[in-house]
């Protein structure tokens, strides 16, 4: 052997790569540290624990698409009474002179006075002695009482 030693040369040495090699507690590390150390390989419980956590995101991912879903037909539907009720206040408020029967159409008006009006006749069906200014709505009583519209004039232009 050679008895020759050669000497080391701290400021040499980088440690702040010999710290990226080296562990604290080599017994901890997630693969073989020495040469005759056995490689660790994934369990089948790694393999089906993993496939169930993926599995379980997609299905929940689903249901709640599936939820998110409901959620805007609720919101649809709610808007759609909420639009009934303001045109429900609308046509109650407005003069009638006739008992309007559940089920049935009907014509709302605007007078030239500013005062809302039920009626019976269509706007196609008035003679030239029309008294209103203009027909606001086609719409029709429910069962519930609340009313619907039909068309809308004024958005139409008519």
């Amino acid at each position: 052997m050679n008895s020759k030693r050669i000497p080391i040369d701290i400021s040499k040495i980088d440690l702040a790569k010999m710290k990226e090699k080296c562990v604290d507690l080599p017994g901890l590390i997630e693969y073989a540290h020495t040469v005759g150390g056995f490689a660790i390989t994934p369990t089948k419980r790694g393999v089906i624990k993993g496939k169930a956590m993926s599995a379980m995101r997609e299905q929940t991912q689903d249901q709640l698409d599936i939820v998110l879903e409901q959620m805007r037909l609720l919101a649809k539907q709610a808007k759609g009474i909420q639009s009934r009720v303001e045109v429900s206040h609308l046509v109650y408020e407005a003069d009638m002179n006739f008992q309007p029967d559940i089920g049935q159409e009907y014509f709302l008006y605007e007078r030239k006075t500013g005062k809302n009006v039920l009626s019976l006749v269509a706007p196609n069906e008035w003679g030239n002695s029309k008294g209103y200014k203009k027909c606001l709505a086609h719409v029709k009583l429910l069962s519930d009482h609340t009313w619907k519209i039909i068309e809308n004039f004024e958005e139409s232009g008519g």
